[in-house]
């Protein structure tokens, strides 16, 4: 019994075993991976970040170093700490997308438009005779980007993508410094004429997604808290507040104070005196503000009675109404009850007629047409018979 029993618990548990098994291959086998260009595309273009990161970073800073004395350094510190703010964000919008391919192009129309928006477009005098910085690392950047996509696609593909770039960036330039755009991905399948319900046909397995997922979490994580200071940074270089100013108005504030106090212990027949007149003169005031509430107490008082008295009108109204239609429906109820009576019985009427006609004819067939047969037949066999016997004699 004891051998049986190991038996069958081991086979029990190579049963779920193989269940588990089977429901993991199940699982798995309902993912499409993406494919291995895809996932290139996706890591080389997520290292594209840090690069771009970087050297916008250390471009702005140097451009507001370099301005820091000149009469338009507020402006220029002012442009180089919104351009690390919105191109970096506008960044992580392109490309942390779900789909590869998707975020390949939109980050490539991205720094495209950065290129043209400071070289001759709407921000061209943003950095004063600094400008060329922020040009030269623009266009460093779409070329390195350009440089790493080359290793994904074939050269006719990339001629054409390059030149949907060239064509979507002149119709959709950047206006402001906070790099408000629209996806060029739904513009590129239409240029290439891709369905959009069969340009996305996977989002990777259950690691793949994973992994992305970490990716956007850790990005998000190390490039907040340096979004977070720049803003603050933004805000109080706009801002009227000084230290100095506010170091100044408190020590002001405390020599006041010390001097009131003082003044108090020198002077306090003067201080009483005060607070005597002070009392008199508050006290009209006081005696006016209490009148005054108590009449609007009372009006309140008033109004409060009206309303309840309003309240309970509308309540005696509705069950009287109520009342009404309670009775008019069960006169109603009373008619339908009557007329449905009235109906059944002509039915049941009519029924019990066809039922004793129909017995009627029941009768008929069962017995009278069975004798009437017979006395016919037994007619017909003594004519014959006495015709027989005519005959014979």
């Amino acid at each position: 019994m004891k051998a049986l029993l190991r038996l069958s618990v081991m086979a029990l548990l190579g049963m779920l075993t193989t269940a588990c098994s089977l429901l993991e291959v199940k699982l798995e086998s309902g993912i499409e991976p993406l494919p291995q260009e895809q996932l290139n595309m996706r890591v080389f273009s997520r290292d594209f970040s840090s690069s771009f990161y970087s050297k916008v970073e250390q471009t702005a800073d140097k451009i507001a170093l370099l301005h820091k004395d000149e009469a338009d350094a507020i402006f220029i510190h002012s442009n180089s700490l919104m351009w690390k703010i919105y191109s970096e964000q506008a960044l992580q919008r392109t490309i942390f997308q779900a789909s590869p391919v998707a975020a390949m192009v939109d980050t490539w129309a991205l720094t495209a438009q950065m290129t043209e928006f400071y070289e001759t477009g709407a921000g061209k005098a943003l950095f004063g005779s600094e400008q060329a910085l922020a040009v030269e690392v623009s266009r460093a950047l779409q070329v390195q980007f350009e440089d790493t996509i080359k290793g994904f696609v074939k050269p006719g593909e990339f001629d054409k993508n390059k030149a949907f770039i060239e064509q979507y960036v002149e119709k959709n330039p950047l206006t402001e410094m906070t790099f408000s755009r629209h996806s060029a991905f739904n513009d590129w399948l239409t240029f290439r004429g891709i369905n959009e319900f069969e340009a996305v046909t996977t989002f990777g397995s259950v690691p793949e997604v994973m992994s992305d997922i970490s990716d956007r979490m850790a990005m998000i994580a190390e490039q907040m808290p340096k979004i977070l200071g720049w803003k603050a940074e933004l805000y109080a270089l706009h801002s009227n507040i000084n230290a100095a100013e506010i170091q100044d108005t408190l020590a002001n504030i405390s020599d006041t104070s010390a001097k009131f106090r003082e003044l108090m212990a020198q002077s306090p027949e003067m201080m009483q005196a005060l607070a005597v007149d002070m009392r008199r003169e508050l006290s009209p005031l006081l005696q006016q503000l209490s009148e005054s509430t108590d009449d609007k107490l009372a009006q309140l008082s008033v109004e409060r009675q009206a309303l309840e008295l309003m309240i309970k009108n509308e309540r005696l109204a509705l069950e009287e109404m109520v009342s009404r239609e309670r009775v008019a429906a069960a006169a109603n109820l009373d008619e339908i009850s009557k007329h449905t009576v009235e109906v059944v019985f002509q039915e049941l009427t009519k029924t019990l007629k066809s039922l004793i006609l129909y017995f009627v004819l029941f009768l008929i067939v069962v017995f009278f047409a069975p004798l009437g047969l017979g006395v016919w037949l037994g007619k017909r066999m003594e004519s014959k018979r006495s015709v027989k016997q005519a005959k014979t004699s």
